[in-house]
């Protein structure tokens, strides 16, 4: 019996083995026309676990034939880096494509790491491919970011995980020499969640505790595993469920759903930096201006996590929640941001009216640059009325309060200021 872990085993060496991402690898894709043309770019790959990250980046450099180099984010430092880079500086030659630089985990790396990539990546020095589970607009900075295309993967289908579940009793030199029958699947598949590396490793927990004649059912997967490992994998599938059901039981205005998802999240293991950062975005797109403070608790949350961490987080991000489920609801903002985007696709660049234009220069003045605009505390009460949008649209309604005590208060105002303009 081989030693090595049946997803080393099975680990595929060209496209034509590799198991999803059909949207990237397919026929005519775009990481396989790079592939294909030898024209490679920097890119990072974000994603769940087990989805082929690691295996894509291998493939690519095999397929080439250009020199690997590998780092891993949580064991390396900006030493590390730069000799890497170093080496690679020494084995790009004049006409030669360059070697590819595979950092796993990119999103763990400093902003003193991803720093000391800036300079390979832009000369050409080496190709990156990152890989990532967390969202990369919030953990790889911005210059570096430019510099590379982000490419998502997806968790494993169902067709795809029975793909992969074939392969590895039909191919795989151990498994062949067992009498294995497959009954049912669903419980393997659910515990797996998409992740092809978790799935082979329960098949492997399910076979070897059985002898030569293994038989895979619900009933089997579910007794071997002693624990429901997927009960929450803070980077699989099932993180963006509990993630959604904590988002919209907070919308939804119930306290109790939304720790008990928190609290899934905790449990789990989540950054809570993640976790504070949803509830910033929840402050301003689903309560607003029905209570402005949310947003001040939200940031103070944000700020308080990063901070302190667990497990004394757990207390703020729990106050918070609770705040923001009892809190009353809008999406006023959120729409009124969406309405003004839409209008200025809609129009284009109409110019600022001339009353509303800054004019620091004489010839400005003479141009008619802020001729005739109306300063609004000299006026009764800090206001007077006037044309601030464009003539185009004047009239235009992109902000509507709505239905709760504190907009009902801005309603009033509005509607006492500008009489029929806001009614």
């Amino acid at each position: 019996m081989s030693t090595a872990p049946l997803a080393e085993r099975l680990r595929p060496n060209s496209l034509d083995d590799y198991i999803g991402q059909s949207h990237l690898v397919g026929r005519g894709k775009i990481i396989r026309g790079m592939i294909e043309s030898g024209n490679l770019s920097s890119f990072i790959l974000w994603g769940p676990p087990g989805v082929g990250k690691t295996t894509l980046a291998k493939i690519i450099a095999n397929t080439l034939n250009r020199p690997f180099h590998t780092l891993s984010a949580v064991n390396s430092g900006v030493k590390d880096v730069r000799e890497v880079i170093e080496k690679a500086r020494s084995q790009h030659f004049f006409n030669h494509p360059s070697p590819i630089l595979f950092i796993d985990e990119i999103h763990r790396f400093s902003k003193s790491q991803q720093d000391s990539l800036l300079g390979a990546v832009e000369e050409g020095v080496v190709t990156l491919i990152g890989a990532t589970t967390e969202n990369p607009s919030f953990e790889i900075i911005a210059p570096l970011l430019s510099r590379c295309q982000v490419y998502i993967l997806r968790s494993l289908n169902e067709n795809e995980l029975n793909t992969l579940l074939n392969r590895a009793i039909s191919t795989d030199s151990d498994y062949k020499k067992l009498n294995i029958t497959v009954s049912e699947t669903d419980a393997l598949f659910r515990y797996s969640g998409g992740d092809a590396r978790k799935l082979l490793n329960i098949l492997e927990i399910v076979v070897n505790s059985q002898g030569s004649n293994v038989t895979i059912s619900n009933k089997i997967v579910t007794e071997k595993l002693q624990e429901n490992i997927a009960r929450y994998d803070k980077s699989g599938e099932q993180h963006y469920d509990i993630v959604s059901a904590f988002i919209k039981s907070v919308r939804g205005s119930d306290p109790n759903a939304s720790v008990y998802w928190l609290a899934r999240m905790i449990e789990g293991g989540e950054d809570p930096k993640f976790i504070a950062r949803r509830l910033l975005i929840l402050a301003s797109e689903d309560i607003g201006l029905a209570n402005p403070n949310a947003l001040l608790l939200a940031t103070s949350c944000f700020q308080a996590v990063s901070m302190i961490g667990w497990p004394e987080s757990r207390i703020i991000l729990s106050e918070t929640t609770i705040y923001l489920a009892t809190s009353p609801k809008s999406n006023s903002a959120y729409m009124a941001i969406n309405n003004a985007q839409d209008l200025v696709k809609e129009t284009g660049d109409i110019p600022v009216p001339l009353h509303l234009r800054n004019a620091p220069t004489k010839l400005m003045k003479k141009m008619g640059y802020g001729k005739n605009y109306k300063y609004a505390h000299d006026y009764e009460e800090n206001f007077v009325e006037d044309e601030f949008l464009p003539s185009e649209l004047s009239g235009k309604t992109l902000y509507t309060p709505q239905g709760n005590p504190k907009e009902n208060e801005i309603k009033r105002r509005l509607e006492k200021l500008w009489e029929n303009k806001y009614r």
